[in-house]
């Protein structure tokens, strides 16, 4: 069974490799970059995608083929990072902490799950439990499976939120599909007390899907191409961070706060 689930993730990995398509380590996007128009997606699918949409895709949506890229803005500013939707973020560890990181994930990526298994346990135990680190969750999904995931994942209690997309990372051989398929959402989304009737009526909730929607093309402007990217104290890094990485990235922070607070104290 087991030989069986690992082969199951390896045939995933290789077919959902490509909604992690940004997962590369250049930092930032050339100036005067645009995000294609075209990009195939679980809220914005490509117009070869939305024309096979039935009422069980993504959203529905097809986009207009006459509009432009959209532009992205450079280097962005912590406010406009941190612009609000109509959903609350979905967060982990202090408000007041020195250090915010940002994920964007989908929940069919492979790589999304390597972080979630490899790094996200050390990385809560030593950056977001001691109150270093604020950590957010943005939802990036990519594909139309992910897409109806992430309504589920949403429509939860905000206290088992984190509880629930870590069993979609985890059991991702027993739901992730190229096809969209409901009842092996549902069978992971039941695990955290969601009952069928509650299951199906996220998925009437126009509000919270055009709140996703929001969240997903707000991070294409600010410059996220695939997943997982992360914003690091402002800073877009697109890659699957290591504990290394957000050693390196975070520590020369509360370093340097810690140096200003004592200088101020004196």
């Amino acid at each position: 069974m087991r030989a069986r689930a690992q082969a199951t993730l390896a045939v995933l990995g290789a077919l959902f490799l490509a909604a992690c398509s940004g997962n590369t380590s250049v930092p930032n996007l050339s100036p005067g970059a645009a995000a294609p128009s075209g990009e195939a997606s679980a809220f914005n699918g490509s117009p070869v995608e939305a024309a096979s949409d039935s009422p069980m895709g993504a959203f529905g949506s097809i986009p207009d083929p006459t509009q432009g890229a959209r532009q992205i803005i450079q280097n962005p500013s912590v406010a406009e990072i941190m612009a609000p939707g109509t959903l609350p973020e979905m967060t982990l560890g202090r408000a007041d902490a020195p250090v915010t990181i940002i994920q964007y994930q989908s929940l069919t990526c492979p790589h999304c799950r390597a972080f979630h298994r490899d790094t996200f346990p050390e990385f809560e135990r030593t950056y977001i439990k001691t109150g270093k680190v604020r950590f957010i969750m943005r939802e990036f999904p990519i594909g139309k499976q992910s897409g109806q995931a992430t309504i589920a994942l949403r429509c939860a209690p905000p206290d088992k939120y984190f509880a629930l997309y870590g069993k979609f990372m985890e059991q991702q051989a027993s739901w992730v599909s190229q096809e969209v398929r409901l009842d092996p959402i549902f069978a992971v989304a039941k695990q955290v007390g969601m009952t069928r009737a509650q299951f199906d009526a996220c998925y009437q909730n126009q509000a919270m899907i055009e709140g996703l929607k929001w969240v997903k093309d707000r991070g294409r402007t600010l410059g996220i191409i695939g997943t997982p990217n992360f914003f690091v104290a402002g800073k877009l890094v697109k890659k699957t961070l290591t504990m290394a990485d957000i050693r390196e990235l975070v520590d020369p922070l509360l370093t340097g706060q810690a140096a200003a607070s004592a200088s101020v104290a004196r």
